[in-house]
């Protein structure tokens, strides 16, 4: 090789470790020598309508040395993650099951920080008369006479999560069981995937308030409308835990970090997310009203 070759790879060399140092200085500005990756396992209708990113946008800003790193599952899986040590903290809602795994010890330090509604929807024609029912139980037993004169479908996340365990509940105050008949369907996938299979098929199903608006906004949905709702039965209220599995200087994150989703800034950014995007609010902030969801929450964790 001749001089002009070894001076080109001396020089290609040269380059590189200057880039790796410019690199190592900007995320050491950015993140701090001891950045630290905050493990979180969090039901998909958080994640999906955008509502975590734009929160760990505005925390990570003021929290530079750490970054948030999510997994989005159902609650049940979550809790599941966070039992295992897979997870430090967990953002769920479906209260029934974290009761089981707070009082097993695998989670802590509960703080409530949102809340929405669930939504009965299905086909525009509602061939079970939905839209007539005068709560959520006779709703579910006009779409289960429906099904079986076959006249309707039903689509369940049959997934274990949040949504599918308040779905659970209302079937089982119905005194009627689904599960077997050809007009319920499980998917075992999360809720906007539930969504579309059941917009495709002119179903009905259980949907949080977040995610129908986030997809019906973007186009995906073109059958589906909200048949039912109510404020009170169908209340749906998100937690945040630590896991009691996960590191001392993870489980300091953790706990700062779901401080801050009950503090006055995040409860403002709750307050303001999809506002004069969507019809309604995909999310309300826990601020103002902590007794009356903690006494939902202890009358749903009690079934």
């Amino acid at each position: 090789m001749g001089i002009t070759g070894r001076k080109a790879i001396l020089f290609v060399i040269v380059s590189l470790i200057v880039v790796a140092v410019i690199l190592s200085i900007v995320y050491t500005q950015l993140y701090g020598s001891s950045a630290t990756r905050l493990r979180a396992a969090t039901t998909t209708s958080l994640y999906a309508t955008g509502l975590l990113d734009y929160l760990s946008h505005h925390y990570e800003a003021s929290h530079p040395n750490v970054v948030i790193d999510y997994i989005a599952v159902g609650s049940g899986e979550a809790l599941e993650r966070a039992a295992r040590g897979d997870a430090c903290i967990v953002l769920v809602h479906a209260p029934s099951l974290e009761k089981r795994y707070l009082e097993e010890g695998y989670i802590s330090n509960h703080v409530i920080f949102a809340y929405n509604y669930f939504v009965i929807l299905g086909p525009k024609d509602d061939p079970a008369g939905v839209r007539d029912a005068s709560n959520a139980v006779e709703a579910f037993r006009k779409i289960y006479i429906a099904g079986e004169e076959g006249r309707a479908l039903f689509v369940s996340r049959g997934d274990r999560s949040g949504t599918n365990v308040r779905e659970l509940m209302i079937w089982n105050m119905t005194g009627l069981d689904p599960h077997g008949k050809d007009w319920y369907l499980e998917t075992g996938q999360g809720m906007g995937e539930t969504l579309v299979i059941a917009d495709e098929k002119g179903a009905y199903t259980l949907s949080d308030i977040g995610t129908y608006l986030k997809y019906e906004l973007e186009g995906r949905l073109h059958t589906l409308t909200v048949l039912y709702t109510n404020s009170t039965e169908l209340i749906n209220i998100y937690s945040a835990y630590t896991s009691t599995r996960c590191s001392s200087e993870e489980m300091g994150d953790g706990l700062q970090f779901i401080e801050w989703l009950a503090g006055s800034e995040a409860q403002s950014l709750i307050a303001e997310y999809g506002r004069g995007e969507y019809p309604h609010p995909l999310f309300y902030p826990a601020a103002g009203k902590i007794e009356y969801l903690q006494e939902a929450w202890r009358i749903l964790a009690n079934g």
